[in-house]
């Protein structure tokens, strides 16, 4: 979908900072229009960028495992959530960050974004980060995917104890 700009573009100074009201219309038809204002500083150029950013992103759709919650695999054993509130802060507000500490888990994290559209740019950029000589894995979070494997574990246990309640012996494949 095109998006179309309208020719009224006004500028209110406010100290240094600008004032930017855009007008813009989704696609070409619609008569349904959506008022964006920003608030930035001097560079005009930028500003023009981020409002088409902030355009694209209403009519963006992104792939179904795109997420707000990002799962964070390869971390240094000893760092802090201040830390990682640092690192991963820089992408957008986050709403929550739980470090594992339990044998299986100590070394991951989960990041939960405000918006989904940071968590996707964090884990775009961050994904490959070297942080104390460790390369961050950095994947959205797939509860259908993590379920599976507890799925898998369960129905071995499940077999086994059939195999028991009723005798039955299989040969061990090597």
């Amino acid at each position: 979908a095109t998006v179309l700009f309208s020719q009224q573009l006004k500028i209110i100074v406010l100290g240094t900072l600008f004032r930017f009201s855009l007008l813009f219309f989704g696609c070409v038809g619609t008569k349904r229009g959506l008022e964006l204002s920003v608030l930035v500083q001097f560079n005009f150029c930028g500003i023009l960028i981020m409002a088409m950013q902030a355009a694209r992103r209403t009519n963006v759709r992104l792939p179904p495992e795109v997420n707000r919650i990002l799962y964070v695999r390869n971390l240094p054993y000893k760092i802090t959530t201040e830390e990682l509130y640092d690192i991963f802060g820089k992408y957008g507000a986050i709403r929550q960050i739980r470090i594992g500490n339990g044998a299986e888990t100590k070394g991951t994290a989960f990041v939960v974004y405000e918006d989904i559209f940071d968590a996707k740019n964090a884990c775009e950029h961050l994904s490959g980060f070297n942080v104390c000589n460790r390369y961050l894995v950095v994947l959205y979070y797939q509860p259908t995917k993590m379920n599976k494997a507890l799925d898998k574990d369960k129905k071995k246990q499940q077999i086994e104890d059939m195999k028991r309640k009723y005798g039955v012996e299989t040969p061990d494949r090597k």
